[in-house]
């Protein structure tokens, strides 16, 4: 599997990083940008005890409905953080810093020691696994197209897009983007949005034929544009090089930090044993048939199926 891109959507916008930290419970929005010791020594790291010393884990998210993202309260919730919120309670740690940033950076702030963990859904892929520690999955999400109303191009799948001629609209720095990088789509045929808000507006416009991301994704984002002259395709498994591609996300941790992403993958089975994952993320548009049991081993290997 080549996905040589290392995020499905984007944080910090360019190096010098923007980050938003926001009070959860309502608190003020400040800016802010602080970074602490990032390595992790021998034995698995120490953040988990660090974070319990401190009381606050700092939670890197992108703002993309349903996965991360600040409510109409100013508020962090989504699937990632209210998994994410329940965990880290269970593991001691009561307080939540969001930190906004755009989804391709998300790995590099992280590193960068800008926030602690990186709750945003983020798929596990090999190439990601290189540069971070993952969790389990706590979903396992089908991409969808976004199409204009009608479906003019009949398109379905990357397969359809490839042989139709169809411009496909991605999110910067996203798998999706790599996805169609590696099916040989020309560049004049992967239209590159900066977020879901100007990709679904591309559609609209016409600057793409469709849009493609998580089903999950895709069909919030549109209840928040209802009366758009644009529909939702059937889910499907991407296929590239004759690989499926399986759309399961996790949290993200610096290398090396595995002490804590054994606790917090202990706590995760006993959710998703006892059916809370689900009742956590049904709110957001997740269903039976999003969670999974996949493990981030064999993600990171590239042998789930």
């Amino acid at each position: 599997m080549n996905n040589s891109r290392l995020s499905r959507r984007g944080f910090l916008r360019g190096a010098s990083g923007l980050t938003l930290g926001v009070a959860v419970g309502g608190g003020a929005l400040t800016a802010g940008c602080t970074s602490i010791n990032v390595s992790a020594d021998s034995g698995g790291g120490d953040l988990l005890e660090r974070l319990r010393g401190s009381g606050t884990v700092r939670m890197g998210f992108a703002n993309e409905r349903p996965f991360g993202f600040i409510n109409g309260q100013g508020d962090l919730t989504g699937e990632a953080p209210e998994v994410g919120k329940e965990i880290f309670r269970r593991l001691g740690v009561e307080s939540f810093e969001p930190k906004l940033a755009d989804f391709s950076s998300l790995i590099p702030g992280l590193k960068a020691g800008l926030f602690d963990v990186i709750a945003a859904g983020m798929y596990i892929t090999p190439d990601r696994c290189a540069e971070i520690e993952f969790t389990n999955p706590d979903y396992n999400a089908p991409a969808a197209l976004l199409l204009p109303e009608g479906n003019p191009r009949n398109l379905s799948d990357l397969q359809s897009i490839e042989e139709s001629g169809a411009r496909i609209g991605v999110l910067t720095g996203s798998v999706e983007e790599g996805y169609a990088a590696d099916i040989g789509l020309p560049g004049n045929r992967i239209v590159v949005y900066p977020d879901q808000s100007s990709g679904i507006d591309g559609v609209a416009a016409g600057r793409s034929d469709c849009l493609m991301l998580t089903r999950l994704s895709l069909n919030s984002a549109l209840q928040q544009r209802r009366g758009m002259p644009l529909e939702l395709g059937e889910p499907f498994v991407p296929v590239v090089n004759g690989e499926e591609m399986f759309g399961a996300g996790g949290f993200g941790f610096r290398k090396g930090e595995t002490a804590i992403v054994d606790a917090f993958n202990r706590e995760l089975a006993s959710m998703q044993r006892s059916g809370e994952i689900l009742k956590l993320t049904k709110p957001f548009g997740f269903a039976q048939e999003e969670m999974t049991d996949l493990t981030a081993a064999d993600l990171c290997a590239g042998t789930a199926s």
